[in-house]
């Protein structure tokens, strides 16, 4: 039976404010329309125009996201008939494989297919292999569509899931989504497209705060539920899974746009079917490498969003409700953002040069109204969406966005667009493409020789006020420094020359020389081809000799051979001592090492919630209500605490663990946190359950500063699934002061 979701509505202050907005907003509007410049109407009415606009796609964001569904998975029913879907064309084979063992892992019993439109005999002995069947086609008619509607034709489950060919899926994708399909009415669940690589195009990582954002993380996490309070949210190509009898019922996968997705989505709305939106991450993607695959990617979104508009007839379509169109518009009307941003980030510059004025009124006056209005605005917008909205990160994107954001509008015109895949690596520097952001480097130059050219017709001419002159120079000081902060960004995302994208996860590792005892090391930056790994070697190893090493993984020992590259010294975190890093290379893995290692890394958040990175900052509403709190920290959950406390934690050392006598002498291998601040716990990571509050005995060797033992007992716990294994996250409490071996000694790992 159908439900409505539960929800996460605004607090009082939240809805106080952004009330008091939409006041504001419409006093200023109602105020701005008198200060038109009669002597430049056009000029005046572009500018109001685009202000306009902004207040309108502000309203739609109230509408759609006053209440943000929260949704807990029922229980998946046994029996049911379940296709895996992976579409590919062109990505690597490591790419493709990758996804394929995260898909034949999962928990549900289900069918894996791989649907490849490159006919690639590669691809098809990679299938085999993994146990999925293939299925190829002679001709790529309709892309992506027509590849899924290929296989819906020799698939037989219930119900279809269906990854890009570069999202792994977590093992507990479908027992946590298939719950859902006890409503006979629900067409499809989504859940969001994460993304492991956090060296990304479009993530932002501050690894000293550990906060992490990207240019989708307000889409999936607060639009996206917004949507799926209105029956709204809909289909994005991936991490999703459908009713075989709903895309029956709609003649299949919908054809004839480059966004299939959004098309379908429509088609079965209008045919009174429900959608769900679970917001938990159960599939982790290879996100744009670079600008150029990034904006490639969202032409292709905002194209295909406007043949939708113009095939399906968004806001007049009778088998939709008006709260359907209006979600579904407002997803559209977003990439005319390219055009409204365009007129505000020409405005200062067209002013200085020309000193034609789009208000009627004195500088001064309109910014004693302006400068509030806006403020508030952004104060809104935060507090709106959440702390996921970070109005100083997304301007850079918004500036990198607009003139692609306005081409994709241009595809209202167009009937036929090409589907074009996404590049899944670093394209070379040199080959005769275009500059992907040489509009933005035009519109840099323009305010940037607008400045002295104004200043010096002022001198000569006074074409302008001067509070007019001085209001221009700064607006157009700030374009200039939200430009040379992306072209920043830029370059220093193009330095980053890995061939691979290294996990922050820390792992016990054992190394070993012939004759000598194994000795422990922590590795974290990890990869298939190799990590850094932290800690002293064994004395008689040579640079030249490979080392036999040991990954203490979920599914037991892995046994790597490796050769150090690198090896140099590191202040510790303490400040006091100093740990010795190793830079290694795995030598040639054979498959079955190289799949478990793949299994271990992907398909899964483990780097999210080891390091506590966090997404959502809290916006000044949020604190001031922790502010007013007796005990702020009572109220929030234990997973907001464990990550919170996690953030804090600069350093992990590989140990060894051990019961008291009166359990057992079993030894076993895990890291465990160092160096925290005396209000955080210590916190072990290990392969193994334990018992709550049951003693374990720790041997650690932080930096070079010898043998530590800690003696704790164990306290609450977090169970972290990889397709390798669980790994067992616990906070300890300490029951004495750590102790420290009288001789400095090495870390010995006991032979596993």
């Amino acid at each position: 039976m159908h439900r409505t979701p539960d929800f996460e509505p605004l607090t009082f202050p939240q809805r106080g404010l952004i009330l008091f907005y939409l006041a504001v907003a419409a006093f200023y509007l109602v105020w701005r329309f008198t200060t038109l410049n009669p002597e430049a109407l056009a000029f005046s009415w572009l500018v109001y125009g685009a202000e306009i606009y902004g207040v309108l796609t502000m309203v739609m964001h109230v509408i759609m996201n006053w209440r943000l569904s929260v949704r807990t998975p029922p229980p998946a029913p046994e029996g049911l008939g379940v296709d895996v879907f992976v579409p590919t064309y062109n990505e690597p084979e490591s790419v493709v494989r990758r996804t394929l063992l995260a898909c034949v892992r999962m928990d549900y019993p289900h069918e894996t297919w791989l649907l490849d439109d490159g006919n690639r005999p590669a691809m098809k002995a990679l299938a085999d292999r993994l146990g999925c069947h293939y299925l190829a086609r002679e001709n790529g008619e309709d892309a992506k569509a027509g590849n899924l509607n290929n296989a819906l034709a020799h698939a037989q489950g219930d119900f279809v899931a269906i990854f890009d060919a570069d999202h792994a899926p977590h093992r507990h994708f479908l027992t946590n989504t298939l719950g859902y399909f006890k409503d006979p009415e629900l067409a499809f669940v989504q859940t969001p497209q994460d993304f492991y690589n956090l060296d990304s195009y479009q993530h932002r990582l501050d690894p000293d705060r550990k906060q992490l954002w990207t240019e989708q993380s307000l889409f999936f996490r607060v639009i996206l539920r917004g949507k799926d309070h209105w029956n709204a949210a809909f289909f994005c190509g991936s991490c999703a899974i459908s009713r075989r009898s709903c895309l029956d019922d709609i003649g299949g996968f919908a054809t004839g746009t480059v966004t299939e997705d959004l098309h379908t989505s429509i088609r079965l709305h209008e045919r009174g079917y429900r959608s769900v939106y679970h917001a938990e991450p159960l599939a982790f993607g290879i996100a744009a490498i670079d600008p150029e695959g990034f904006l490639k990617q969202r032409l292709r979104w905002g194209q295909g969003a406007m043949q939708v508009w113009r095939r399906e007839r968004v806001l007049t379509n009778p088998g939709l409700t008006w709260i359907q169109r209006l979600n579904y518009f407002a997803s559209m009307l977003t990439y005319f953002d390219g055009w409204q941003r365009a007129i505000f980030y020409a405005i200062p510059a067209v002013v200085l040069v020309t000193g034609i004025l789009p208000i009627s009124v004195s500088v001064t006056e309109f910014l004693i109204i302006f400068i509030p209005y806006m403020l508030l605005s952004f104060w809104a917008f935060e507090e709106l969406t959440r702390g996921y909205g970070r109005t100083t990160i997304i301007e850079q994107y918004n500036f990198a966005r607009f003139a692609i954001f306005a081409r994709a509008t241009l595809g209202l015109f167009r009937r036929h667009l090409t589907f074009r895949v996404t590049h899944k690596s670093r394209l070379p520097e040199q080959d005769g493409r275009p500059q992907p952001l040489r509009v933005q480097w035009f519109l840099l130059a323009f305010n940037a020789l607008a400045i002295p050219a104004g200043i010096a017709l002022f001198f000569q001419y006074e074409h302008l006020p001067r509070d007019a002159l001085i209001a221009n120079v700064l607006w157009a000081g700030l374009l200039i420094a939200i430009a040379i902060s992306l072209f920043r960004y830029t370059a220093r995302n193009s330095s980053y020359r890995r061939a691979e994208y290294r996990f922050p996860v820390p792992v016990a590792m054992s190394v070993t020389l012939p004759g000598e005892a194994p000795r422990l090391l922590t590795v974290d930056d990890l990869s298939p081809s190799g990590c850094r790994a932290y800690g002293a070697l064994p004395s008689g190893s040579d640079p030249e000799s490979p080392l036999e090493c040991s990954l203490h993984l979920p599914g037991g020992p892995l046994p790597i051979r490796a050769t150090v590259r690198f090896s140099h010294n590191e202040t510790a975190p303490d400040g006091e001592h100093y740990s010795r890093i190793h830079g290694l290379q795995f030598a040639e893995l054979e498959s079955p090492v190289e799949e478990r290692l793949e299994t271990f890394l992907h398909g899964n958040d483990l780097q999210w919630h080891v390091q506590g990175y966090s997404e959502q900052s809290r916006t000044p509403l949020m604190r001031l209500a922790e502010r007013g709190k007796e005990h702020p920290d009572a109220e929030i959950s234990p997973a907001v605490a464990f990550g919170r406390h996690l953030a804090s934690i600069r350093y992990w050392s590989a140990c060894e663990c051990r019961f008291p006598v009166q359990y057992d002498d079993e030894i076993f291998y895990g890291v465990v946190t160092v160096e925290t601040r005396e209000d955080i716990p210590p916190y072990l990571l290990v392969n193994r359950p334990l018992i709550a509050g049951g003693h374990v005995e720790i041997h650690t060797r932080p930096y070079q500063s010898g043998t530590r033992v800690l003696h704790a007992s164990v306290g609450d716990s977090r169970l972290l699934a990889t397709a390798d294994g669980p790994v067992h996250l616990y906070r300890l409490h300490l029951q004495k002061e750590a102790t420290s071996c009288p001789q400095p000694a090495d870390t010995i790992a006991a032979s596993a």
